[in-house]
Formats: C-alpha cells, structure tokens, sequence
C-alpha cells in the first residue's frame, strides 16, 4: 500500500474489489520500471495494464458463469494487446507485465501477488486433459523474457527464471533457475534484493553449462601438467640408447657387442658375392 500511497495522482474511489486491484497494478508500475513517469502514461501506453485490466474483468464474468463474454473479452485483449490471458486464469496483487508482447497465461495457471512478467514469457500446459495443466507462481516470482513455464508445477515465492529457460519441474522457493531445461542455480541469500523486495537483476544469471566447461578446462590442464611432469620424470630416469650397453640385441658390427662369433667378419666383396644372414640378426 505503500506504494499505492506514494502517487497521490492516482484515483482515490472505494479501495474494494475491482477498482482496488486495478489501482495497485497501476502504482506497481513505478516500482519496477524506471520509465514510468506519471500516471496518464501507465495508462494510455502501457499493454501489459490495458490486458490486465481487461481481465480482471474477463475473470469475474468468468467466475459467475458467463464464459462467452469473458472469452470474447480475452479475445479482444489479445488483438489490442498481443498478450492471451485466458479468462479463467487466476492473478494476484500487483501484478505487472513489462512491454507484455507475446505473453501467453493458460486457462488453469495460478499467479500470486507481487509477480512481473516480461515479454515473451509462456504459463503453458503440456496435457490435453482437463483439470489443472498450466503452472502456479508463488509471490514475488520474476520469469525473464521468453521463458517458458509449463505444466502442473509450483515455482516458489521469490524465485527468479532466467530468459529464455525452460522449467519443467518443481522449483523451491526463493531460488534461480536457468537453462534448457531449467536447473536451480542460486538461492535467495545470494541475490540482492531492491527496498521493494522485489529482485530486478534477471540480468545477472550465472552459466551452469559455462561453469561446467570452465571446470572441465581446469580438470584437463590439470592432467596435463601432471602428464608433463611424469613424461620429464621418466625421461631423466631412463639411460639414453646410445650410453647402454645392449647384449643379444644389436649386432657388432653397428658398434654394439653380439651373441654371434662370425658377426663381426668382413662381410664378402666382389659381385657375385651374398651378404651373410647372421650379419642381419638383431
């Protein structure tokens, strides 16, 4: 409410229902993007409030049974917005997409209070059955552009899904997920959180797959090294061929004693003359 307060420009009518969780989408808004300068512009230029409010409206028809309207509503939305909502999608609080296109939220998926979407982000389903298919968010998530949340599944309170990711699974609260599919690589205690509660910073996810190859890379020099050290080790330990003394093996004549009496002869002369087996031997 705090938030709500701060803009006295915003309209002050009975804070029930309706009207109330309008103007707290409105004032959240000024929390979470710095390019929001007043009121008339949040509400004459931003898509992501024009959807929102058309659903909460879709929504409470929806709620009393009047599917057609809500549908035809949602519809209109998503042609003047370019953000589906399906009406018997369930929204929290404060809820804000940022520049909103290509926004999808299924029929079943559940969103808590204090959530931000950016654009391209999906709440999907991955049944054609009925019942619940789409994802729940806890309070305070942020999905980054062009994720992709699908499924039956929970994203906890305070989590964060980095662009472009893909999750699939269970997500505990307050933690960061990134990659495809999503992997859990940061808690809460290792995120900077704005005065709001609110953690903007989607920008600063760490690389799994980049730590990963880096830890490889290490490992690798690492045998290296090692490999060198024994190559260099073994190298001054051996005597060098030439400084041996090779018995039975090489023959005399090469410079090297031998196990043979006549290898050491001259070998014949003249052209009819046929070198000697044993001059051969090694």
């Amino acid at each position: 409410m705090a938030a709500i307060d701060a803009h006295a420009d915003l309209p002050t009518a009975t804070d029930t229902g309706l009207w109330h969780l309008l103007r707290e989408d409105v004032a959240c808004v000024f929390d979470r993007d710095p390019a929001a300068r007043n009121v008339l512009d949040v509400l004459t230029c931003y898509p992501g409030i024009h959807a929102l409010a058309m659903h909460r409206v879709a929504n409470a028809a929806w709620r009393r049974g009047f599917r057609w309207p809500a549908r035809f509503l949602s519809y209109l939305a998503r042609a003047l917005t370019n953000i589906d909502i399906h009406p018997g999608a369930t929204i929290g609080h404060r809820f804000f997409i940022d520049h909103g296109a290509g926004v999808v939220i299924g029929e079943t998926a559940e969103v808590g209070d204090d959530v931000t979407l950016y654009h391209g982000v999906t709440l999907g389903g991955t049944s054609w059955t009925k019942g619940k298919r789409h994802p729940t968010l806890g309070d305070g998530v942020l999905v980054g552009s062009g994720a992709k949340i699908l499924g039956p599944i929970t994203v906890g309170a305070g989590c964060r899904v980095g662009a472009n990711s893909v999750v699939t699974k269970d997500v505990p609260d307050g933690m960061t997920v990134v990659g495809i599919p999503g992997r859990v690589v940061r808690a809460e205690t290792q995120r900077h959180l704005a005065a709001h509660g609110i953690d903007l910073d989607h920008h600063l996810m760490p690389d799994p797959v980049g730590k990963a190859i880096a830890c490889l890379i290490d490992h690798i020099n690492r045998i290296e090294a090692r490999l060198e050290a024994h190559t260099t080790e073994e190298a001054a330990r051996l005597t060098p061929l030439s400084e041996a003394t090779l018995e039975g093996i090489a023959c005399h004549s090469c410079g090297n004693l031998c196990d043979q009496e006549s290898c050491g002869a001259p070998m014949p002369a003249g052209p009819d003359a046929t070198p000697r087996a044993d001059h051969y031997v090694i």
